[in-house]
């Protein structure tokens, strides 16, 4: 039998062999995801400090609301106090004249003494037994007596508006060093970045997704609209002053609500709020003046311009501007 030799390859399959292992080697090269250079890591961490800080600043902006609100009522219980302070020494004179008289004419009844005491409600229980007091006097007494109850109610709601006046001023203390302190770390992350990474970063902020539908360029749906559309316009390069609603700088929720208002139109602070400040539209029938609201929280929000562009106050250092309004997630649109 003859034996089996192995032949040896000839130079051109070598070749393919070489070919064959060449490809292989770049296909699992390929397989294996790109590492993320540190500059790619830092613009991401900027993008997740700055989302954070606008929830802050959010929270903050709602808090200090809640603190303007409770001030005024405050205001309004403490001036309610006062007169009804000011009703029950008149009711309490009144009654002193009315004893005084009664005592010169010699029909004061030793108990009459209770007019002037602290508990009305104990001189009332017995006031029933005074064969003194006529029906008129009675009266005064429990007309007195309804006040001093009402005085008590309203000491009672202005000491608990007072507490949760105190517990909103350290909330909004507290959001103010959240938003600080995320706004440091986001700037001193991106100083550290060189010069064109800054500006591929500022670049990409202002990029828009290609899959949204054409939103053309269709006129404001009102008159309120119109003169808020413009409003935005002229604030056009007003720098981001986080917590700041206008005329000198902004925050997102405070420069629609500025704009609104020269419309105006009474928006709430936050862009939370704003979302249901007036009908929900389709982001494909989108009209200037609109309010875009962006990612599920709510966190941020622009004004539709028209031909797929927002105005909006982007972040510190970013003065308003036109972006695309696909440069984040859109949660809801609003017409208000």
């Amino acid at each position: 039998m003859g034996s089996h030799r192995r032949l040896a390859p000839s130079g051109s399959d070598r070749g393919a062999s070489v070919a064959v292992v060449l490809s292989a080697a770049a296909a699992a090269l390929a397989a294996v995801p790109a590492a993320a250079t540190p500059h790619d890591d830092t613009r991401t961490k900027v993008d997740r400090l700055y989302e954070e800080a606008e929830n802050a600043t959010e929270a903050y902006n709602k808090a200090d609301e809640r603190a303007d609100a409770l001030r005024e009522q405050v205001g309004t219980a403490q001036d309610r106090i006062a007169r009804q302070q000011e009703r029950i020494n008149s009711m309490r004179e009144a009654l002193g004249s009315l004893a005084g008289a009664q005592y010169r004419s010699g029909g004061l009844a030793p108990s009459f003494a209770l007019l002037f005491s602290d508990d009305p409600d104990d001189y009332l229980d017995k006031a029933a037994v005074l064969d003194r007091i006529t029906a008129h006097q009675a009266g005064e007494l429990k007309g007195l007596q309804e006040a001093l109850r009402e005085l008590a109610q309203e000491r009672a709601e202005a000491a608990r508006k007072l507490g949760e006046l105190d517990r909103s001023r350290k909330a909004v203390a507290t959001h103010k060093k959240t938003v600080e302190h995320k706004l440091a770390q986001a700037r001193r992350l991106l100083n550290a970045l060189p010069d064109d990474e800054r500006a591929v970063y500022d670049r990409a902020s202002r990029s828009g997704r290609t899959d949204l539908p054409d939103l053309g360029a269709a006129a404001p749906a009102s008159g309120r609209a119109a003169a808020a559309v413009a409003a935005a316009r002229s604030a056009l390069g007003k720098p981001y002053l986080w917590g700041a609603s206008g005329p000198s700088g902004f925050d997102c929720s405070g420069l629609m609500q500025w704009s609104y208002a020269q419309a105006g139109v009474s928006l709430p602070r936050t862009s939370q709020a704003q979302r249901y400040a007036g009908r929900q539209v389709p982001l494909s029938q989108a009209q200037p003046g609109d309010l875009v609201i962006y990612r599920s929280d709510a966190s941020h929000v622009g004004m539709y311009m028209g031909g797929g562009q927002v105005i909006h106050a982007p972040y510190p250092g970013a003065p308003v501007r036109y972006d695309p309004v696909g440069m984040m997630p859109v949660s809801s649109v609003t017409r208000v």
